[in-house]
C-alpha cells in the first residue's frame, strides 16, 4: 500500500485490521506531509517503509525520488488519486511487474485535468484493476470520467475502542472550560472550512457558549481578528494542531462538534472524518450541506445549509436547549458508526477489493495459458 495519509497514526486502524484478516501489507509512506510528520507507532504487524518524497502537500506533483525496488506484492493498492504523479509512477512499475492494482480515489468535482495529468489519470484508468470511492458520489465522477473498471464505496474507519465517550473533566479543568457549553471545531483552520461562518454563529448564542478551535492553518490570524472585531475572543480556545491519537481527548471535551464547510469552484466536503469521531465518542455533530456531510451524519446529527450563519446558530442553540436531544443524537452516532464506520468494517470492505482483483487475475492467467497451449 502506498499512502500518504499514512502519516498519520489514527490512519493506521485500517491497516492492523486488514493484518488481522490475514494480508501480509507493507506501507510506503513519506516522512511527513506538508507541515504534519510522521506519526510512528511501535507495530510488528506490518512493515512500514518510510522512503523521501518530494512536493509534499501537493496531491498532483509528489513521488518518491529513489529507488522503490522489486514489486512482489500479490496486489498493489495505491490510496493515491489517479490522475497525480506518484499513482503513475508506482502504476507504471506494477505494469512492468505485471502486478495487479488497486486504486483510491476521494475526487467528488467533476474536473478536467491539464497535461500531463489527464494522461497520468488515463494510464490508470487503462491498468489498474479496480477503484475504491468514498462515497456514491464520488464513484458516479470516476464513472463520468471514463473508469469501466469495478468500483466499490469504502470511505474512512475509525477504531472504536480508541474513540469512545471518557471522562475529560481534568483536560477541562486544565482549559478553564468548567460549567461552559463547548462547541468545537477540530481541523484545519482554512476559509473553506467555514471558520468564519462558525465565528459568527458563537456570536449569536448564550455567554456560556464557547468555541473550541483545535488546529492551524492560513485562516487563523484572519479567523482571530474577526473574533476580536466580534466581541468574542474571551470566548475561544485556541490548541494548536494536536497529534491524531490525542484527539479523542479533545473530542470529549465537546458537548457539539461543528463542520461547517463551504463548498468552492475547486473543493468540497469530500467526507468529513472528524464526524465519524464524535459520533463515536457520543457527541452530537452539526454539519453544513456541503458534499458528504449530511450523508455521513445522517440522523446522528443536525445539518444546515452551507453559508447559512443564522441557521447554524438555530441548530447549536436548538442543542444548547435540549440536553436529552444531545444524548439521544449521540448514542444514535455511536451505533451509526460501529454499524458502517469501524477499521474493520473498511477493512473487509477493502479486503474483498483485493480477492476479487486476485481472482480475476487468476482466470485471466488461466485463461490466456490456455490459448498459448499449456493449461
Amino acid at each position: 500500500m502506498v499512502s500518504k495519509s499514512g502519516v498519520l497514526a489514527a490512519h493506521h486502524g485500517k491497516l492492523r485490521e486488514l493484518v488481522k484478516l490475514g494480508v501480509d501489507l507493507t506501507l510506503i509512506v513519506p516522512p511527513r506531509w506538508g507541515d504534519q510528520s510522521l506519526e510512528l507507532t511501535e507495530t510488528t504487524d506490518y512493515e512500514i517503509r518510510v522512503l523521501p518524497c518530494w512536493f509534499t502537500r501537493y496531491n498532483h506533483l509528489h513521488f518518491y525520488p529513489t529507488r522503490i525496488g522489486p514489486i512482489d506484492a500479490d496486489v498493489v493498492h495505491l490510496e493515491e488519486e489517479p490522475w497525480s504523479l506518484v499513482t503513475y509512477q508506482f502504476m507504471r512499475k506494477c505494469v512492468k511487474a505485471q502486478r495487479p492494482v488497486v486504486f483510491t480515489t476521494l475526487q467528488n468535482i467533476l474536473k478536467k485535468y491539464p497535461p500531463p495529468f489527464d494522461f497520468f489519470e488515463r494510464y490508470t484508468f487503462s491498468h489498474a484493476c479496480a477503484a475504491i470511492a468514498g462515497s456514491d458520489e464520488i464513484a458516479r465522477i470516476l464513472r463520468a470520467r471514463g473508469f469501466k473498471k469495478p468500483v466499490t464505496i469504502a470511505a474512512y474507519g475509525i477504531d472504536p475502542t480508541v474513540f469512545v465517550k471518557r471522562d475529560a473533566s481534568p483536560l477541562r479543568r486544565s482549559l478553564g472550560l468548567e460549567g461552559a457549553f463547548i462547541v468545537g471545531f477540530i481541523g484545519r483552520i482554512i476559509a473553506a472550512k467555514g471558520i468564519a461562518e462558525l465565528i459568527r454563529a458563537l456570536a449569536l448564542l448564550p455567554p456560556t457558549c464557547v468555541l473550541l478551535m483545535v488546529g492551524s492553518g492560513s485562516f487563523l490570524d484572519e479567523a482571530k481578528r474577526l473574533a476580536e472585531s466580534l466581541g468574542v475572543s474571551s470566548r475561544i480556545r485556541w490548541i494548536r494542531q494536536v497529534e491524531s491519537l490525542q484527539v479523542p481527548d479533545y473530542v470529549n471535551l465537546l458537548d457539539v462538534l461543528v463542520l461547517p464547510s463551504r463548498t468552492t469552484s475547486r473543493w468540497k466536503e469530500q467526507f468529513g472524518r472528524v464526524l465519524i469521531e464524535a459520533m463515536a465518542c457520543e457527541k452530537p455533530p452539526v454539519g453544513s450541506s456541503s458534499g458528504e456531510i449530511p450523508n455521513v451524519i445522517g440522523d446522528a446529527g443536525l445539518t444546515f445549509p452551507e453559508g447559512d450563519v443564522q441557521a447554524l446558530a438555530e441548530r447549536l442553540r436548538y442543542l444548547f436547549e435540549n440536553a436529552d436531544l444531545r444524548e439521544q443524537l449521540g448514542k444514535t452516532g455511536r451505533a451509526r458508526v460501529m454499524q458502517n464506520f469501524t477499521d474493520r468494517c473498511i477493512a473487509e470492505e477493502t479486503l474483498k477489493v483485493y480477492n476479487q482483483v486476485l481472482s480475476s487475475t487468476d482466470r485471466k492467467s488461466v485463461e490466456h495459458e490456455a490459448r498459448i497451449g499449456v493449461a
